[in-house]
C-alpha cells in the first residue's frame, strides 16, 4: 500500500510538472520505475497505460482553458502514434540487460536538454501567429513519438520545445497542444506494448496509482500553466532525470563506477543542478524586474 500511495503521488507530481510545462511525466515516471528495478520495457508499458486516462484528462482541462490548437494536434499527434508504436515493438525485443542503460542514456540525453534549454534560453518569443506546417510538425511528431516509448518519454522534451522555438505559437498553447496530441501517443505506444509483451511486467495496480494521482493534477495544471515560471520548472525537473539516470548508468556493467570516482561524478552532478537552478531564478527575477519597469514607462501621449 505504501508503494502505492507514493506512486500516486509520484503521478500527481509528474502530472502537474507535465501539464504546466508540456513534459515530463513519461521521463519522471519511468526513471522512478527503473530505479525501482522494473523491466524497461514494462516500465515504458506501465506509464503510457496511465497516460491514456492522465492525457485525456489533461487535454480536456487544456480545451476547458483555451490553450489547444487542434490543427497542431491533428498533424503532429498522428505521426506521432505511428513513432510510438514503432518505438514499443522496438523496445519490446531488446533484453532487460540490454535495455535499461539503453533507455538511461535517452532518458539522460532528454534530461540534458530540458535542463540546458530552459536554463539558458527560457522560454522564445516572436513570429506569433505564422502557421506550423505539416513538413515540419509530422518528422517531429514521427521522431518524438518513436523516442517517447522508447525511452519511456520524450513527447513533450522532444515537441515542446521544437514548437516552442519557432516562435509561431504562444506558449500556453504549445503546452496544451503538445498534451492533447500526446493522449494519440500514449494509446498507440500501449498497443504496441501489448501486442509485443501482453501483460508480462506490467502490474494494474501500478497503472491505477499513476493513473488517479496524473488525474487529480490534471485540471489544476493546466490551470496553472499561466502561473509557474517554466524556466524554473525546467531546470528543476531535467536535474532529476540526470541525477537519476547517471546513477543507474553508474550502477550498470557498462561503467561500473563506484567508491570515490562515483562520489565525485555525483558531487559535479549535484553542483551542475544547483547553478542551473539558480541561474534559472535569477532570469526569471531579472525578466520579472525588466518587464515591471517597461510596463510603468509613462507612454507618450498622442497628439
Amino acid at each position: 500500500m505504501r508503494t502505492l500511495i507514493l506512486l500516486a503521488l509520484a503521478g500527481l507530481g509528474a502530472q502537474l510538472v507535465d501539464g504546466s510545462l508540456g513534459m515530463a511525466y513519461g521521463v519522471t515516471s519511468t526513471t522512478l520505475l527503473l530505479a525501482m528495478g522494473t523491466n524497461p520495457a514494462a516500465a515504458s508499458a506501465t506509464v503510457h497505460l496511465a497516460e491514456i486516462g492522465t492525457t485525456l484528462m489533461s487535454g480536456a482541462s487544456h480545451w476547458r482553458f483555451g490553450n489547444v490548437d487542434w490543427k497542431v494536434v491533428a498533424k503532429i499527434g498522428v505521426p506521432g502514434a505511428v513513432g510510438s508504436f514503432l518505438g514499443a515493438t522496438v523496445l519490446s525485443k531488446l533484453s532487460t540487460e540490454a535495455a535499461e542503460p539503453v533507455m538511461s542514456l535517452i532518458l539522460l540525453a532528454l534530461g540534458l536538454y530540458v535542463m540546458s534549454r530552459f536554463t539558458f534560453r527560457g522560454l522564445p518569443k516572436g513570429n506569433l501567429g505564422k502557421p506550423l506546417r505539416r513538413r515540419f510538425l509530422a518528422p517531429l511528431g514521427l521522431v518524438a513519438g518513436f523516442l517517447d516509448a522508447t525511452g519511456g518519454g520524450g513527447w513533450g522534451p522532444v515537441g515542446t520545445p521544437a514548437l516552442l522555438a519557432s516562435g509561431r505559437m504562444e506558449p500556453r498553447k504549445v503546452i496544451g497542444s503538445i498534451d492533447t496530441s500526446e493522449f494519440l501517443v500514449a494509446v498507440a505506444a500501449s498497443l504496441g506494448f501489448l501486442f509485443s509483451l501482453g501483460s508480462q511486467g506490467i502490474d494494474v495496480a501500478w497503472v491505477v496509482a499513476f493513473l488517479l494521482g496524473g488525474l487529480v493534477a490534471a485540471p489544476l495544471a493546466a490551470w496553472l500553466v499561466r502561473l509557474l515560471p517554466p524556466r524554473v520548472l525546467g531546470s528543476a525537473v531535467g536535474g532529476v532525470i540526470l541525477v537519476t539516470n547517471v546513477r543507474t548508468l553508474v550502477n550498470s556493467d557498462w561503467l561500473a563506477v563506484s567508491g570515490a570516482p562515483a562520489t565525485l561524478v555525483y558531487v559535479v552532478l549535484y553542483g551542475l543542478w544547483a547553478g542551473a537552478l539558480a541561474y534559472s531564478i535569477r532570469a526569471h527575477r531579472k525578466e520579472k524586474a525588466t518587464a515591471a519597469e517597461v510596463a510603468a514607462e509613462p507612454q507618450p501621449v498622442g497628439l
